[in-house]
């Protein structure tokens, strides 16, 4: 369910100005906005110069509609040059924020490519980490090459013979 149904809509800012909302109708493939899939849509526009910003949402209408957007692409036609914007956020009412459209800079490949997407991914996982590290938790690691288990506790005592039966303990697998 990271797809969506609604109408998408798209404002592309440059320097000498933006293209207004487009609503993106016409991708290459016949579906539109599925999971995993990479669309490509052609949009009309004056030439804007150097590309610093979009704009991009839906209406919220339809079955899920909520989206999963990972980055857009655009394609100088002039200069062959590729724009990219990073996302890899939800637009959505029930997801994440509950933003259903969003604002993203341009992404500067030429200070460090992939670091804007690198960061954005560590945030993405330690959100859905955190909640092990909170105050008074107690872990539990099964180790499938020991078959033993290791037990942190929230006084920073570790315990690497980790007795199976402590009902305090809660259980992550992971390779050691």
């Amino acid at each position: 369910n990271t797809g969506t149904e609604a109408d998408v809509y798209i404002s592309v800012y440059g320097e000498r100005g933006d293209t207004g909302s487009k609503q993106l109708l016409r991708s290459q493939k016949s579906k539109k906005f599925l999971k995993g899939q990479t669309d490509i849509f052609a949009v009309e526009a004056v030439h804007l110069g150097r590309l610093y910003k979009i704009f991009i949402g839906h209406n919220g209408l339809g079955s899920g509609s909520g989206w999963f957007l990972d980055k857009v692409v655009i394609k100088d036609p002039i200069t062959d040059l590729d724009n990219t914007f990073l996302c890899h956020r939800w637009l959505d009412q029930g997801q994440g924020d509950g933003n259903i459209a969003r604002e993203l800079p341009v992404t500067d490949a030429s200070t460090f490519p992939g670091k804007q997407e690198l960061e954005l991914k560590r945030e993405e996982t330690w959100a859905a980490e955190k909640w092990k590290f909170q105050k008074g938790m107690t872990l539990k690691f099964y180790n499938r090459l020991t078959r033993g288990f290791i037990c942190l506790y929230p006084d920073s005592r570790v315990d690497a013979l980790g007795d199976k039966k402590n009902k305090y303990c809660k259980v992550f697998s992971m390779w050691m």
